[in-house]
């Protein structure tokens, strides 16, 4: 079974609780970036310093940043057999960057899940969580906002990926347990796939 994961999926497609059964299903570490910052920073290492006074200032944590703390996080034991990335790669920089980190330990991804989910039913999942939240914030014109930027930055991963013949995608409406059936019967479509299938 596929082991060397990366999961994309837009904001209220439920990628947190897919990430965390997929994990248990394949014992593996799910690995978001928020998860990895906060470890960081929580023990103020090095790194988590550096992304602090970013994030103090309000300003985004540069790649740089984030690419040693997804290396330094992949060279632990736990991720020895394999990994699901959530939240990372975001940008053409960071697919780059974890193609390098892969190739120097001489593996490479084994597929890259992206759960789909219709535009209007996400918001109407994002507006019912705000309001069960009590996040006033969240209004629909920011949400529709945070789902477009996800499009611009996401959507050029998602097509390099195909290229490589990496990408499944997943419809991401239905019950956790559906999608979550959906995704293993994807990935293990993508396993017995024969190697000369992948298109380049």
């Amino acid at each position: 079974m596929s082991a060397r994961l990366v999961l994309l999926g837009p904001p209220g497609a439920g990628k947190g609780t897919q990430a965390a059964r997929i994990s248990e299903r394949l014992r593996i570490p799910a690995i978001s970036t928020g998860d990895i910052f906060r470890a960081n920073v929580a023990e103020q290492t090095d790194l988590g310093q550096r992304a602090q006074r970013y994030m103090d200032a309000g300003e985004y944590v540069p790649d740089e940043v984030t690419n040693a703390m997804v290396r330094d996080r992949l060279g632990q034991a736990d991720a020895a057999r394999g990994f699901l990335l959530d939240g990372y790669p975001r940008t053409d920089e960071q697919v780059a960057e974890l193609d390098d980190i892969l190739a120097a330990a001489g593996t490479s991804l084994d597929a890259v899940v992206e759960i789909t989910a219709d535009t209007d039913e996400v918001i109407g999942r994002l507006l019912n969580r705000a309001q069960e939240q009590g996040r006033t914030d969240d209004t629909e014109p920011v949400i529709r906002r945070r789902l477009e930027v996800y499009t611009e930055q996401t959507a050029p991963l998602a097509e390099t990926y195909a290229r490589r013949g990496l990408l499944v995608r997943v419809e991401g409406l239905g019950t956790v347990d559906e999608v979550t059936e959906r995704i293993m019967d994807a990935l293990r479509r993508a396993n017995d796939k024969p190697e000369g299938d992948e298109q380049g």
